[in-house]
C-alpha cells in the first residue's frame, strides 16, 4: 500500500473541488426545464465535442485501456474505427430529427412514431444499462485506488458519487458540461505528462523509435488486424461494423450523450461537436494505447512484478503455495535480466533475431504471470476449502435449518467474497496506478490520481443527469395526469437525480471486479444498444411497420440477446449488430402477420 505526500494531497484536492466548486456556481439558479434539462440550448460546438468525449472517458478508459495496451498492445484501437462513420450517420440523420422536433429526449421522438408503451419499454431498457453502467464507473477507480492506497472502496464510492450529485443536481445539464471542460483538461494535462515521464524513465540511450521497436517486436505495435476470427474480440472488421453499430446507438440514443449535443446553440453547433469529437477521438485512445505501451517498454529496463496487486501476492506467499510462487518469482528474474540484455542489443543493433528472441521472451513470461493467477486462485480456494472442513465439524450435529448453521455458513462465504475481493487475481487494471504511485514525481502523482477521479466524475455526472431526466420526461411527466409546471418538472429532476446518484453509489459498493472494466462496460451497452438503435432505425426508415409489431419485436430480441450473451454465440461487439439486424426481422415478420390476419378478418366481415 502507497502514501501520498502532501504536495499530491494538495493537487488531488484543489483540482478536484475547483472543478465542483466552479460548476455549482457558474449554474446556479436554474430555474426552467429547458435550462436546467437542455443547458438553455447555449453550448457551443467545441464545448459539445469535449462534453461528449467527457463523458465516453470514463476512469476506466485510462485505467483498464492502459492495462490492455500493456497487455495486449495497440489493437484494441480498432474498437474505434467505427466512431466517425457514426458521427456523420448522425449529424445527418438523428439530429436533423431531434432538432426539429424540439425533443428534451431521444424517446420522445418514439412516442410520436410509434406510441407511449414503446417509448416507456425504450427508456426502460436505458435506465437498466445506464444504470448498471453508473455503478461501475464509480466502482472502477474506487476498486483499484483502495487496492493500491489502502483506503476504504465503500468511502472511496461515497465520495466520488456525493462529489457528483453536489454540481448535477444544482445545476444539471449545463453544470455538467461546464465542468467537463475543465475535466478534460486536466485528463490531457495529466496524460502528456505521464508520456513525458515514462518517456524520460527509458534508459536515455533508448529513443522513442526504438523504444517503438522493442515494443513492436512483442507484437503490441500491431494495430490493425483484417482476419474474420470471430474468436478475435478486435479486428478492423468488428471495429468497422460492431464499432459503427454500438456507436450509433451510444452517441444516437443514449440520452446520456444525446443530452450533452442537444444543449447545442443550433443545429449547426450540435452537428460540429459531434464531427469535432469523431475526429479527435480515435487519437486520442491511440494516445491512452501509447502511453500503456510505454509502460511496457519501460518494464523491460526495470523489473515488474508477477501479479501488480500487493494483496495477492501476500496472499499466497502466506499459503502453502508460497514456495511455488517464490520459485515462479525467481523463474521471473532471471527472464527479466535477459530481456533487459535483449532489449539493450536491439535498440543498438536492429537484428530480425534479436526480436524472435525478445517475442519467445516475452511468451513466456506471460505464462508466467497466468501460473501466477492460478498459484493466486489456488491459494485463496485451498484457504476457503480448509475453513469449510473446519466448520464442517464444529456444526456436525447441526441441523442444516438452525440458525447457528445458517449465520456460520452465510459468515463463511461472506469471507470468501471479500478474501476473493482483496485478491484479484486479474491485475491489468491495476498496472498504470501502481506504476503511477511507484515512479512518478511527486505532485504529478496528485494530478493523474485528479486525472483517474475526474473522468470517473465527468462520465458518472453524465450518466445520472441522463438516468434523471429519462425518468422525469419520459415516465413520470409523461404519465402525469395534469400538467405540471416547469418548477415542478426542475425539482422532480432533481430528485431523480439525487436518487439515481445514490443508486450508483449502491450498485458501485455491491460490484465486483470483471476481466477487464473497459469491456464490462461495453459489454453492458452491446446487450441492449443494438436492439434499441434497431428500433430507432424502424422509426426512422421503415414507417410501414407499427407500434406493437415493434415493441414486441424489442422484448423478444432483448430476451434472445441476452441468451446470446450468455452462451457467447459471438463476441460482444458483434451484439450490436445481431441485437439491431434481429429487432428489426422480427418487427418485419410480426407487422406482416398482422397484415395478412387483419386482411383476412376483413374479408370475413365483408362476406
Amino acid at each position: 500500500m502507497q502514501t501520498l505526500d502532501w504536495i499530491d494531497w494538495v493537487v488531488l484536492s484543489v483540482t478536484l473541488l475547483t472543478i465542483v466548486g466552479y460548476g455549482t456556481w457558474k449554474t446556479r439558479g436554474s430555474k426552467s426545464a429547458q435550462d436546467y434539462i437542455k443547458g438553455g440550448n447555449t453550448t457551443k460546438w467545441w464545448t459539445i465535442g469535449l462534453s461528449v468525449m467527457a463523458t465516453q472517458a470514463s476512469a476506466i478508459t485510462f485505467l483498464s485501456t492502459t492495462g490492455q495496451a500493456f497487455s495486449d498492445g495497440m489493437g484494441f484501437v480498432q474498437f474505434y474505427f467505427g466512431l466517425p462513420i457514426a458521427m456523420v450517420i448522425i449529424c445527418l440523420v438523428f439530429i436533423p430529427l431531434y432538432h426539429r422536433l424540439k425533443v428534451y429526449t431521444a424517446y420522445e421522438f418514439l412516442e410520436n412514431r410509434f406510441d407511449l408503451k414503446t417509448r416507456s419499454l425504450t427508456a426502460i431498457l436505458f435506465l437498466i444499462q445506464r444504470g448498471l453502467a453508473a455503478g461501475i464507473t464509480i466502482f472502477a477507480p474506487a476498486i483499484i485506488l483502495s487496492v493500491v492506497l489502502g483506503w476504504n472502496i465503500i468511502t472511496l464510492n461515497i465520495i466520488i458519487g456525493v462529489l457528483v450529485i453536489i454540481y448535477t443536481v444544482s445545476g444539471g445539464t449545463k453544470a455538467v458540461t461546464v465542468t467537463q471542460k475543465q475535466q478534460m483538461f486536466v485528463i490531457f494535462a495529466g496524460m502528456l505528462a505521464a508520456l513525458f515521464i515514462i518517456l524520460n524513465l527509458i534508459p536515455k540511450e533508448v529513443s522513442f523509435t526504438e523504444a517503438l521497436d522493442i515494443a513492436g517486436s512483442t507484437g503490441r505495435m500491431e494495430v490493425l488486424d483484417f482476419s474474420f476470427d470471430l474468436e478475435n474480440r478486435y479486428t478492423v472488421w468488428t471495429g468497422l461494423i460492431g464499432g459503427t453499430f454500438l456507436m450509433l446507438a451510444y452517441f444516437g440514443t443514449d440520452q446520456s450523450q444525446v443530452q450533452r449535443y442537444l444543449s447545442g446553440k443550433s443545429m449547426k453547433e450540435m452537428q460540429m461537436g459531434l464531427i469535432f469529437n469523431g475526429l479527435l477521438k480515435v487519437p486520442m485512445q491511440f494516445f491512452i494505447l501509447l502511453v500503456g505501451v510505454m509502460v511496457f517498454v519501460f518494464y523491460q529496463f526495470n523489473p515488474a512484478p508477477l501479479n501488480f496487486i500487493d494483496a495477492s501476492t501476500e496472499k499466497v506467499l502466506a499459503s502453502e503455495y508460497s514456495l511455488q510462487y517464490q520459485e515462479l518469482q525467481h523463474k521471473q528474474n532471471a527472464l527479466f535480466n535477459r530481456k533487459k540484455e535483449l532489449s539493450i542489443e536491439l535498440s543498438n543493433n536492429e537484428n530480425d533475431k534479436l526480436r524472435q528472441d525478445l517475442f519467445h521472451l516475452d511468451s513466456i513470461e506471460k505464462t508466467h504471470r497466468l501460473e501466477s493467477k492460478y498459484l493466486i486462485k489456488r491459494a485463496i480456494d485451498t484457504a476457503y476449502a480448509n475453513k469449510y472442513d473446519k466448520l464442517e465439524t464444529e456444526l456436525n450435529g447441526f441441523t442444516i435449518n438452525s440458525k447457528n448453521y445458517i449465520d456460520k455458513k452465510t459468515e463463511l462465504t461472506s469471507w470468501y467474497n471479500e478474501a476473493a475481493k482483496d485478491t484479484q487475481t486479474n491485475d491489468r487494471d491495476y498496472m498504470f496506478i501502481t506504476f503511477i504511485l511507484k515512479y512518478l514525481p511527486k505532485g504529478l502523482i496528485g494530478l493523474l490520481l485528479a486525472v483517474i477521479l475526474s473522468a470517473a466524475m465527468s462520465s458518472t455526472a453524465s450518466e445520472i443527469n441522463a438516468l434523471a431526466t429519462i425518468t422525469s420526461i419520459d415516465l413520470y411527466g409523461r404519465n402525469l395526469k395534469e400538467e405540471k409546471d416547469d418548477q415542478h418538472m426542475v425539482k422532480a429532476t432533481k430528485v431523480f437525480t439525487l436518487i439515481w446518484g445514490t443508486v450508483a453509489i449502491i450498485i458501485a459498493c455491491f460490484a465486483n471486479l470483471a476481466e477487464n472494466l473497459i469491456q464490462l462496460v461495453n459489454i453492458i451497452g452491446s446487450i441492449f444498444y443494438g436492439n434499441v438503435l434497431g428500433i430507432f432505425l424502424l422509426a426512422f426508415f421503415f414507417k410501414f411497420v407499427k407500434a406493437n409489431a415493434v415493441f414486441f419485436a424489442a422484448i423478444i430480441t432483448q430476451v434472445i440477446v441476452i441468451i446470446g450473451w450468455w452462451f457467447d454465440w459471438m463476441p460482444y461487439l458483434w451484439l450490436n449488430l445481431f441485437g439491431c439486424a434481429l429487432v428489426i426481422l422480427i418487427a418485419f415478420i410480426l407487422q406482416k402477420m398482422n397484415f395478412k390476419s387483419s386482411k383476412k378478418y376483413l374479408k370475413v366481415k365483408h362476406s
